[in-house]
């Protein structure tokens, strides 16, 4: 494929001057060409290139290839240049944030408007209190702004709904109000160590998720040997980690709609769960479980054998919760046609992970580019047709099953004995002016973490995307034509990360 360097998911990493990099023209057109064709974008982003000249980097993902397609163009920042978001809706934050940290001007951007309003963004007068909220004028009409301080112990998000009564007819949302800096943090230590524990703050319900694509970046940047990496380990984790978090959003949807024994019965559940993956790593949310090239957590007998209890029961309790759920008119009355995103929606706007499968878009990094210990599990994404509230619930009550027989699979293979992995390698030598690309199939949707080397091998720029960055106006299309009451059902239904989004 001319002009793009293809890779298969963990396969790099790849000399950063055998990246195509051409004009911007026809960089442009080319990758609408892939995206037309059915490409979705990974990752697009921006750094310092010679000179005074930008180097726009795309990563762009074929799940009918499965393979991973990067390509690149020099751009002077001072010239303004056609925009990929006027043809496909989906690569608007990137854009955005391409925009407000580098300056780069767009000839034609449907939504000139800063992502995130890093504390370094390159237009310094565009601020908090400027922020160019959509309106629409008519006296029947008015607006509700949540935020962006909010009730619960959350990062600050601002939501502006536009109503006809109680009825929504738009909702904006505005993040970045906390920048942290992540990006940068991760560039400003060489300490192994300190960067993966960075991967798995970034959001702490996705720990397993950073860590893994911060991990699987650094041993391709690493040449790491592929049998050195802990695939059972890391597998098992990141499908008990996605246990965890549906059987607590199952729960948050109960409590919402005044469910209690539905809330109660799966906060018990997670408990089980998270508390399983306590004894093993000694951590409920899998921090310092995945490192590069090894763990310090090796399957046991003992861990084996509690894993394989504890997830056996929780598949059977929660299918009786599941169960009655289903069977519960009250809970069907609020959950089914409410906060709808229909498959169009979700294609055009490049939803990921569970909120574009419960919308019938089957987008799974597991099935289509499997690693680890994926290939031989033989992953079928779970889909639903409806994209509404019970549609996102029925995603959580079946891949909650699926991915405890996954679990449950791969413990009988490691029940068989094998090699134990090896000790973490913190101190590896990396490659010098490369780049490479970390995956994995969060329980959210794609994570994707992008890593660049100097001619030292030192990591001099690194791009972090969260599967938030996709799905925030899934959430903000959903509620449309809703009543407002019941956007926290729509909200928890989707339950999108604000400091996965504030990086």
């Amino acid at each position: 494929m001319e002009n793009f360097t293809i890779l298969h998911n963990g396969s790099g990493p790849v000399a950063l001057h055998s990246i195509p990099c051409t004009d911007y023209a026809p960089f442009h057109a080319r990758v609408a060409g892939r995206l037309a064709a059915g490409c979705h974008c990974a990752h697009y982003f921006a750094i310092p290139g010679a000179g005074d000249t930008l180097i726009v980097f795309a990563v762009l993902l074929d799940d009918t290839a499965h393979t991973v397609l990067v390509s690149a163009a020099s751009v002077d920042p001072e010239t303004a240049v056609p925009s990929l978001t006027a043809l496909y809706p989906a690569m608007h934050p990137f854009e955005r944030d391409i925009a407000e940290t580098t300056g780069l001007r767009y000839t034609d951007m449907p939504w000139d408007k800063p992502l995130r309003l890093a504390h370094d963004r390159a237009d310094r007068t565009r601020t908090v209190d400027n922020y160019p909220f959509y309106s629409i004028e008519g006296e029947a009409l008015h607006e509700v702004n949540v935020g962006p301080i909010h009730a619960g112990i959350i990062e600050p998000g601002a939501f502006r709904f536009i109503c006809n009564g109680e009825r929504v007819l738009h909702l904006e949302i505005a993040l970045g109000y906390q920048h942290r800096g992540v990006e940068k943090l991760m560039t400003a230590t060489g300490n192994r160590l300190r960067q993966a524990m960075l991967a798995e703050a970034i959001a702490g319900d996705s720990s397993v998720a950073h860590g893994r694509a911060f991990a699987a970046a650094i041993e391709q940047l690493g040449d790491a040997p592929a049998s050195n990496a802990p695939a059972l380990e890391r597998t098992i984790a990141l499908e008990m980690e996605r246990v965890a978090m549906h059987l607590a959003d199952t729960g948050a949807l109960c409590g919402d709609i005044g469910y209690q024994l539905g809330q109660v019965a799966c906060e018990a559940l997670r408990t089980v769960t998270i508390n399983t993956t306590q004894r093993w790593c000694g951590n409920r949310f899998g921090k310092g479980l995945v490192r590069p090239a090894g763990t310090w957590y090796p399957l046991t007998p003992e861990i084996v054998e509690l894993i394989r209890h504890n997830m056996t029961d929780v598949k059977r309790r929660y299918g009786e919760v599941s169960a009655n759920l289903h069977a519960t008119p009250s809970v069907l009355a609020r959950f089914e046609d409410c906060g709808r995103l229909d498959p169009a929606q979700a294609a055009s706007i490049g939803a990921v992970g569970m909120a574009a499968r419960a919308s019938g878009l089957a987008r799974d990094l597991r099935a289509s580019h499997p690693a680890d210990a994926y290939p031989e599990l033989g992953h079928t994404p779970v889909t639903e047709e409806a994209g509404d509230v019970m549609a996102r619930l029925n995603i959580r009550c079946r891949e909650v099953a699926q991915s405890i027989d996954h679990i449950l699979a791969l413990l009988h293979e490691a029940s068989d004995g094998g090699t134990a992995p090896p000790a973490p390698d913190l101190e590896r030598p990396l490659m010098p002016s490369a780049l490479a690309v970390g995956l994995a199939e969060g329980w959210r949707g794609e994570v994707c973490h992008v890593a660049l080397t100097d001619a030292t091998g030192r990591i001099a720029h690194y791009k972090i995307k969260d599967p938030s960055l996709h799905n925030w106006l899934a959430l903000a299309l959903a509620v449309r034509g809703e009543g407002i009451s019941d956007f926290p059902i729509c909200n928890k239904s989707f339950n999108l990360s604000y400091c996965g989004h504030d990086l």
